[in-house]
């Protein structure tokens, strides 16, 4: 387990465990809070509550209901549900609860203590966090961004001072990007980056590579100095692969079958 120094956010110990299907482990101490999002619970040992919260749960929201509104508003335009779960350890001891992570990548550990306080990811990335760790959305003052952004269009923030856990899909790269230097990167590919970072969305400009290039239109630019974070295999992109192989009206899909009809006539699955 490794300990984190944090301030006003929970306290929390956890492991990672797995390679391309990881879950995280955390371990809780008496009345400490762990939140995260709906459909990502694993496993919990007996004596952790488990409630449904509006919002995030982060100290801003103890403002009255105007500041969980607003939190939960946020959430909204992230596309993110209104509500999030808390696990709360209500025993005497150190006790576990687990999230998995929703299809085949890696969990990020995101040290919001050691990153400044604020950490931009993509929409859909967000798994877990200490309590008082506030989660909302990044408005962009670039218009480009907003217009052409693409998968990259909405960014989460993660603002506080304790522990954040993201997830990516397929293998994770790590760039660590010097003053001034420049990284184009797939919008879908880009999982998130640390708060100095420049992001902005650049045509890639040519008639033959915005028609037949068969890739997209827009770059992510992001400029450091910082850390950027980038999946191999976006969700998106998984599942339009899954979309093209399935069958189509009740069909299957010969791969490779030199027999095509035929062979689904003599395979014994004949649902003509």
């Amino acid at each position: 387990m490794e300990k984190l120094k944090i301030m006003r956010a929970h306290e929390i110990d956890y492991h990672i465990y797995g390679e391309e299907m990881q879950y995280v482990e955390i371990e809780l101490d008496p009345q400490e809070v762990v939140v995260a999002e709906a459909g990502s619970f694993m496993m919990m040992e007996n004596g952790i509550k488990m409630e449904t919260i509006f919002g995030d749960g982060s100290q801003d929201q103890q403002q009255g209901l105007f500041g969980k509104l607003l939190s939960a508003g946020k959430r909204v335009l992230t596309g993110e549900s209104l509500f999030m779960t808390a696990y709360q350890n209500q025993d005497f001891g150190k006790r576990k609860v687990s999230f998995a992570s929703p299809y085949p990548g890696k969990i990020v550990p995101i040290d919001l203590q050691q990153l400044g306080g604020k950490f931009i990811c993509q929409k859909d990335s967000f798994l877990c966090a200490a309590k008082g760790v506030s989660v909302g959305i990044e408005f962009t003052k670039k218009i480009g961004t907003g217009l052409f952004g693409g998968e990259g269009f909405i960014m989460q923030k993660i603002e506080g001072d304790g522990m954040a856990f993201v997830h990516s899909g397929g293998t994770l790269a790590k760039i660590e990007l010097q003053p001034g230097e420049l990284l184009r990167v797939d919008t879908g590919c880009l999982v998130g980056f640390t708060k100095d970072v420049d992001y902005d969305i650049e045509f890639v400009g040519g008639i033959k590579n915005t028609i037949f290039g068969g890739e997209g239109v827009f770059f992510a630019t992001l400029r450091g100095p910082g850390t950027v974070y980038i999946q191999s295999l976006p969700f998106s992109r998984l599942a339009g692969r899954i979309y093209a192989s399935a069958p189509q009206n009740g069909s299957s899909r010969e791969e490779g079958s030199l027999l095509g009809g035929l062979g689904r006539m003599l395979d014994g699955d004949n649902r003509f």
